[in-house]
């Protein structure tokens, strides 16, 4: 904590990169007990470029086994030729006590063994970093080397070299130095460093550096604050046919990015940029084609025929969402990953050299989650994704996507939402739409307050039903009378598709139809391969049928699911089913309405208000003439209102509605 404090609010929320070295700690631990040599052996390791063992070596003087058998050798492990501190944090303490004349005279050495080894990236890197001026000789030396590690997708390096070179230069190699260092921030996830470097290109650089620059610092002002910037393209877009090639890609990714914001109007904007790049270039039109391809499919639009291929990462993601839109998740989750092997497919369209960057990767596994969730590898999808929060941008792919289901299943898994989903969702941008009602409806119904879960399913129907773009869990369970009509997510495979009828279809079944429907729900119900949609029916055939007045086929329901969610992985689920099962052990009791909280939500779905408080009044055992006195109405009105009550309640006199009234408090 006391590091973050020092941290910026960018550098907090992962927009920015961190500070090199990191802030010492105010409880940082003093390196006094060491000896001067083995201290700024210490030192040498903290400040060399990579972690080759020999420059460390060759400053300090001593060899590998004098190094093992001197005071510093517990803080370190020494393998293969290589040296790393044993625990990070170290760097950090090594720092915070070195003087700066140290840190300058360290660096000179480093820089002198690197020329000695004809390393003229390490030498000018060492030089830069040690030396009081600015250095416009090492800051050539270190662009070139970015560029030479952008050519090779080592994005992390790009970003180390050309964030240094930028330090230094000024001009032509200063501009070409931000832009590198820009695009790296951004392929990092560091937007407010991105839109820091490239802004500054936007208006006063070079034409064709403008062209390289404006694209990505858009895309970063997209991520930082959630929104694709309201600009007209054609406004923007550069003149010279030499830059329509790099403009073509950034108009390609932003049109993705309105896609996956359903800006469809923008979007069109964006994609008509692509197309008019791509007749420029004179392209094989495979950016283009893919692009629309994918823009289609997040808008929801069935897409016909054979799907446009493009290689790297968009070929990737676009493949399996394709795939398991067609109802092949296996095949999509087969194409991530073999994508993401080292030397494995084709050069991207639209972001060649960055295809296993760092936001590359967060968009690869965030598609990968999401295909897990669909198949029902909830557990696992969670483990996926909770490691990959740690080092990868995973709050940005897919507007915030990866927020989404961090939150869902979190509270699939734990039935709370867990310090890693907290901590992605402080970082979203302010315009980011999360749908915390849904999520509140899901934690209330899992922990067992049904009341408190319809109460949030009220308010997310009363704001119009919003739907997420990627078909995400909800909590569907709590919506008793579903809407014809609804709206349902742009993105989701077919059997997600299936199993939501199902659920439908189940909760919609009346006392009339059920007998003759049940038989029918429980075979569909077998086709389900996912095992989290079967537990959910499951559950929902259980309710029912318990409602319906079949104890015997509503636990053997129950039953199937809980296991089915412990197959799936959602112990939360689990504990949920489990407590429905419990409770149908032991008679409630419960006598009178005032005492009926759930069965007055459930209730409240199907009847008017008036039509609520003359239900429960009669589940009381309040007579007519009673309710019309305290009602202040007349007993007339008192009977209608019953005679509705009966129709949309599927009963036939006050002992029915009594006893649905209690098996409805009993079974939600």
């Amino acid at each position: 904590m006391a590091v973050a404090a020092r941290l910026t609010p960018e550098q907090r929320r992962g927009l920015g990169r961190l500070p090199w070295p990191l802030p010492s700690a105010a409880d940082a631990v003093p390196l006094g007990m060491l000896s001067t040599p083995d201290r700024l052996l210490l030192l040498t390791v903290a400040l060399a470029f990579e972690d080759d063992l020999y420059p460390v070596l060759a400053v300090d003087g001593r060899g590998v086994e004098e190094v093992r058998a001197s005071g510093a050798s517990p803080y370190l492990v020494i393998h293969a030729g290589r040296v790393r501190f044993a625990d990070p944090r170290m760097e950090t303490r090594v720092h915070a006590t070195a003087s700066a004349a140290e840190v300058a005279h360290t660096h000179a050495r480093l820089a002198a063994v690197a020329v000695r080894r004809r390393d003229r990236v390490a030498a000018a890197w060492h030089r830069a970093r040690g030396g009081a001026a600015r250095d416009r000789l090492s800051a050539a030396a270190l662009t070139a080397g970015a560029r030479a590690a952008a050519a090779e997708g080592r994005t992390e390096r790009v970003l180390l070299l050309a964030a240094e070179a930028a330090k230094h230069a000024a001009g032509d190699i200063g501009e070409e130095a931000r832009v590198l260092a820009g695009c790296a921030a951004l392929a990092c996830g560091h937007a407010a460093d991105a839109e820091e470097w490239l802004g500054s290109l936007v208006c006063g650089a070079a034409e064709h550096r403008r062209g390289r620059a404006l694209g990505p610092f858009l895309v970063a002002r997209t991520f930082r604050y959630g929104a694709v910037p309201a600009v007209d393209p054609q406004r923007l877009a550069p003149l010279r046919t030499a830059d329509g090639d790099s403009w073509a890609r950034s108009a390609a990714l932003l049109a993705i990015l309105c896609a996956e914001r359903g800006d469809r109007r923008a979007g069109r904007r964006w994609l008509a940029d692509v197309r008019d790049g791509a007749s420029r270039v004179g392209g094989d039109g495979v950016l283009r084609d893919a692009v629309e391809s994918l823009c289609g499919l997040l808008a929801g639009e069935v897409v016909t025929g054979d799907v446009p291929g493009a290689g790297g990462l968009l070929g990737a993601v676009s493949g399996a969402l394709f795939a398991a839109c067609g109802g092949d998740i296996d095949e999509g989750l087969r194409l991530l990953q073999t994508a993401d092997l080292p030397g494995v497919g084709e050069r991207d369209p639209m972001i060649p050299g960055f295809e296993h960057s760092p936001l590359g990767r967060a968009y690869r596994i965030v598609t990968e989650v999401l295909l897990l969730v669909w198949r029902g590898d909830i557990g696992r999808a969670r483990l996926l994704l909770r490691r990959a929060a740690v080092e990868l941008p995973v709050a940005i792919p897919f507007a915030g996507l990866g927020v989404v289901l961090a939150r869902r299943l979190d509270l699939a898994v734990l039935g709370a939402f867990s310090p890693i989903a907290r901590a992605l969702t402080a970082v979203l941008p302010p315009a980011a739409d999360m749908d915390v009602l849904v999520d509140r409806a899901v934690e209330a119904f899992l922990n067992g307050s049904f009341e408190a879960a319809a109460g949030a399913i009220g308010l997310w129907r009363d704001r119009g039903e919003p739907q997420a773009r990627f078909a995400v869990p909800g909590v569907e369970e709590v919506v008793l009378v579903p809407e014809a009509g609804r709206a349902s997510p742009a993105v989701r495979p077919p059997e997600t598709e299936f199993a939501d009828a199902l659920r439908h279809a189940v909760a919609a079944s009346g006392d009339g139809a059920w007998r003759t429907e049940q038989e029918t729900l429980r075979e569909a119900a077998r086709r389900l391969r996912s095992p989290f949609a079967r537990g959910r029916v499951e559950t929902l055939l259980g309710v029912r049928s318990g409602l319906h007045g079949d104890p015997i086929e509503a636990r053997s329901h129950l039953a199937q699911a809980e296991i089915l969610f412990e197959a799936a992985g959602a112990s939360a689920w689990g504990r949920a089913v489990r407590r429905r099962l419990q409770r149908l052990e032991t008679d409630p009791h419960v006598t009178g309405g005032a005492h009926l909280p759930v069965c007055r939500s459930a209730w409240a779905q199907r009847l008017t208000s008036r039509e609520l408080e003359v239900a429960m009044l009669a589940v009381e055992g309040t007579g007519n003439r009673a309710i019309a006195e305290r009602l202040s109405v007349s007993i007339r009105t008192v009977e209608v209102h019953l005679g509705r009550v009966f129709a949309k309640l599927h009963v036939r006199n006050r002992v029915e509605l009594t006893v649905l009234a209690h098996r409805t408090e009993q079974y939600l």
